[in-house]
């Protein structure tokens, strides 16, 4: 499906029908790793509007000129929402990048935001000021990256904590099939000159009361877990796990404890 936003299509698919949850990815990436991130925990709770979308520039989404910071992206998805959902309360789930503008999207109309969840944040844009562990695999499969090719093996052994032959399927099929669609000139020009937001994203009006769910990898080298730990005091509500053996990737590396997690935020969230 398509909804225009200015001279802008964006690509987004919908899933069940009930209460509207927005998705959004991070970066390189396409709607596809929160589809395999969130559609297991809906499996035995299928009373939920999933929308998921293409953020511009990646996935089916085109990039365009004149997005040219995360400002001008945030009133995108704004737009959006307002017309996809129009007059509705909704929840909000990101990943990564997607979770910076999560952020974003509270601090703009937050009163219409009923849950809130946040896998592997962004919390700090400039990657230079975060405070990240050095990568670390806990649990390797060489026999696995033989079978790879020279660049996918890299790629596999730099971002996962754990290796397998089954967080590679998902890793190829939810992550690298997005990755390899991504418009890179767009991306790289948008993370050096517009990443950060001109506001300070966590300078809420009040705290965000409702049900929240902040999920960390103890191992994420892109975008750790200790800034994390100073939001807190916005989300009253949130529950904050940092996750053992799990990076950037943790939804695919421990997916017991995200989809039990995740299952536990819905519930609140349908009992506020």
């Amino acid at each position: 499906m398509e909804c225009k936003v200015k001279d802008l299509l964006i690509n987004y698919e919908v899933i069940g029908n009930g209460k509207p949850i927005i998705m959004l990815h991070g970066t390189h990436v396409d709607h596809r790793l929160m589809k395999g991130c969130m559609e297991p925990v809906f499996k035995s709770n299928d009373q939920y509007k999933r929308i998921y979308i293409d953020l511009p520039g990646m996935g089916k989404t085109k990039s365009a000129e004149w997005i040219i910071n995360s400002d001008i992206m945030l009133e995108i998805l704004i737009e959006f929402i307002d017309k996809i959902i129009p007059n509705e309360n909704f929840l909000l789930a990101g990943e990564s990048y997607g979770g910076y503008l999560s952020r974003g999207i509270v601090n703009k109309i937050g009163d219409r935001v009923d849950g809130l969840l946040l896998l592997c944040p962004v919390i700090i844009a400039d990657h230079k000021k975060r405070n990240v562990p050095k990568h670390i695999v806990l649990k390797s499969d060489k026999d696995l990256l033989s079978e790879l090719t020279a660049s996918e093996a890299k790629d596999f052994n730099e971002i996962q904590v754990v290796q397998s032959k089954e967080i590679w399927l998902r890793y190829r099929e939810e992550i690298l099939s997005g990755v390899r669609l991504a418009d890179y000139d767009f991306l790289d020009n948008l993370q050096q000159e517009g990443y950060s937001f001109s506001f300070d994203v966590d300078a809420l009006k009040e705290p965000f009361d409702k049900p929240a769910l902040i999920v960390l990898g103890r191992q994420d080298s892109c975008v750790g877990f200790e800034d994390a730990w100073s939001i807190l005091s916005k989300y009253p509500r949130a529950t904050f796990a940092v996750i053992d053996k799990a990076g950037h990737n943790l939804q695919i590396e421990q997916p017991e404890l995200f989809n039990s997690l995740a299952s536990e935020w819905l519930l609140r969230a349908s009992e506020a």
